[in-house]
Order: structure tokens, then C-alpha cells, then sequence
């Protein structure tokens, strides 16, 4: 699977590992920075994930700040792309089941990086369920297509 991954100075070290973890289970890593832990705005990186997502660059992204919620937020300003955060492993894993969420966003500050690990391995298995659940992800498209087009009324 091809991933694009960044995060935020605060989550560098956990994005580095993240990055060596993917490759080593034989995904592609698509390694979207922050490359230094000096401070920088976690939104430049969130949009650099999120661009590859909406472009169908990459099948799934990963952000990693302090908390995972200004990441998110970011993401989530790019049609196609479902960012949310994820603190444990039920989030993760329903997250895929029910909102086919393709940016999985996470805490450098509040997770553990054993935690963050066995969050990332079954949010990448685990598949969309479908049935009533894509006709609700289906409908977010249609509001994201009004938006985007100016047609919101």
C-alpha cells in the first residue's frame, strides 16, 4: 500500500519510526516532513498528506502532531479526503469499518508508541464494511461536491 506520512516537530520521532515500521511490512512510504524538530505549523504538512490523498497519489495517510486534532482539521479541507483522530484501537478500527476514514491522525503526546503501533497495523487491515455505511460516507461526497462547487444552499 502506498502511505503518505508527516507530522509536526512534536511528532517527528514517532513519524520516523512509523516511516521504518511501514517500510519493513512492505509498504511504500511517501515521507511528506517535517525532516527537523525545530518548530513548525503543523498545517503545511496536514495539506502536503492531504493533496496526495485527494490526487489518489497515495491509499492512505498518516499525520502525527500533538494531539492529532489540527492535523485533522486541515486534512479534512481537501475533497476525498476522511481525517479524524484516533486515540486507541476501537477509533482505529471503526474509523475504517464505518467511515472509511483514509487519513488516520494521531497524538505524539498522548499515545504511546507500542500503542500508535498496534493502531496503525489494524487500522491498515481492517477494511470498509459498506452497506448502510456507504451510503453515509456517500453523502458527505454529495455535501463536500456542493461546497466545492458553491452550490451549498
Amino acid at each position: 500500500m502506498r502511505i503518505a506520512i508527516a507530522s509536526d516537530h512534536r511528532g517527528y520521532h514517532l513519524k520516523e519510526k512509523l516511516a521504518s515500521l511501514l517500510q519493513s511490512k512492505g509498504h511504500e512510504v511517501l515521507d511528506e516532513g517535517t525532516s527537523v524538530t525545530d518548530s513548525v505549523d503543523y498545517p503545511d504538512f496536514a495539506a502536503l498528506v492531504a493533496r496526495k490523498i485527494s490526487s489518489k497519489e497515495a491509499e492512505r495517510g498518516i499525520l502525527i502532531c500533538g494531539t492529532g486534532i489540527g492535523m485533522a482539521v486541515t486534512a479534512n479541507k481537501f475533497p476525498g479526503v476522511r481525517a479524524a483522530p484516533c486515540t486507541d484501537e476501537v477509533t482505529a478500527e471503526i474509523s475504517r469499518r464505518h467511515n472509511d476514514l483514509n487519513v488516520l491522525c494521531l497524538s505524539a503526546d498522548m499515545l504511546s508508541p507500542r500503542s500508535v503501533e498496534r493502531m496503525v497495523d489494524l487500522w491498515l487491515k481492517t477494511e470498509f464494511e459498506g452497506g448502510r455505511h456507504s451510503r453515509r460516507v456517500e453523502k458527505i461526497h454529495e455535501i463536500e461536491e456542493r461546497i466545492h462547487s458553491g452550490n451549498d444552499s
